[in-house]
């Protein structure tokens, strides 16, 4: 007897445990209520400026974190780029939608339908003169009714033919705008050119802007600078970058050759990439003057034309010099 008592004393403490196990997030959901309606009477004071922080959330430990899953879009794009059959479907597909193909296959089929109503229109204009002369009758008499359907085909084809006709010509005439070209890539990581062609790229963007806002009229109509300067700093900044980039592939040419030369050539080879990657900089160095007189030019047209005269003169003359400059080196 006194086992079966102690049994069935463990067996109901385990159905309470049980019970109160199962309950422990309902505790924490209640104790957390509890502890934000405290924390609105008491709120915790900043220790910079004594100011009360607001109340942050504390995450609930019986609670999964959310577990992130990969995109899976993104990870089939990459495979399917890296595999050559998808490649070549994608390479087709873009090719197929290319404007030019596009138009291209608007103009065959504008074509082929011209094509269509030209022999229509003739074959009724030829039934037309048939009916009316009795060629196709037994007797030799005229068709009229014939004629008459007929000649309302040959109007009708007639009519879709000049349609056709004026659409082929609207398609010849259409001309496709260029796509913007993308920047230049750059050198391979380990080459010699990667940072300076980096800094190009950020400095050719710098100077597009300055540029930009040097060509906006101001308040009273005019703009800081000639537009003949801006557009001759556009034009030598723009030679100067193709010559910065052709000194660039000369030194990649370089790189490439010594990495196949024998090993006492080596030394003499990377000694020019050294030279070559000098006058990089050099060059570099004075596009990045040609961005800063920009800078200054615009810095000083936002107080107006009138109190800064003399400071658009400087930056004008400051451009002028080193666009010259530029076009030398170039």
């Amino acid at each position: 007897m006194g086992q079966q008592g102690r049994r069935r004393d463990f067996g109901e403490l385990s159905a309470k445990l049980e019970k109160h196990i199962e309950k422990l997030p309902d505790y924490a959901v209640r104790a957390q209520e509890k502890l934000q309606k405290v924390q609105k009477y008491f709120p915790p004071a900043d220790a910079a400026g004594g100011k009360p922080a607001p109340p942050r959330p504390r995450p609930n430990p019986l609670q999964r974190p959310p577990v992130r899953r990969p995109d899976v879009t993104a990870t089939l794009s990459s495979m399917a780029s890296q595999v050559p059959a998808f490649a070549e479907a994608r390479a087709k597909w873009d090719r197929w939608n290319h404007p030019a193909a596009k138009l291209e296959r608007r103009k065959r089929r504008t074509s082929r339908a011209l094509t269509l109503w030209i022999l229509l229109t003739i074959l009724c204009g030829v039934l037309t003169l048939a009916a009316g002369l009795g060629w196709i009758s037994a007797a030799g008499a005229p068709m009229m009714p014939q004629a008459i359907v007929a000649f309302a085909g040959a109007v009708v084809f007639g009519t879709f033919g000049v349609r056709s006709g004026l659409r082929l010509r609207e398609l010849n005439r259409m001309q496709i705008p260029s796509a913007p070209s993308g920047p230049p890539p750059l050198p391979p990581a380990g080459s010699a050119a990667r940072e300076p062609m980096e800094r190009l790229a950020e400095c050719e963007a710098s100077l597009s802007e300055l540029l930009r806002q040097l060509s906006v009229p101001s308040s009273v109509g005019t703009t800081p600078v000639s537009g003949v300067s801006v557009e001759d700093a556009r034009q030598t900044a723009a030679e100067a970058a193709a010559a910065l980039r052709g000194l660039a592939a000369r030194v990649q040419a370089i790189e490439r050759g010594r990495n196949s030369a024998p090993a006492r050539e080596q030394a003499a080879l990377d000694a020019a990439v050294g030279k070559l990657r000098e006058q990089l900089d050099d060059g570099l160095e004075g596009y990045r003057g040609l961005v800063a007189a920009a800078g200054h030019t615009v810095a000083a047209s936002s107080d107006g034309l009138v109190t800064s005269k003399q400071a658009l003169t400087d930056a004008t003359d400051r451009l002028a010099g080193l666009a010259m400059a530029l076009r030398e080196l170039s």
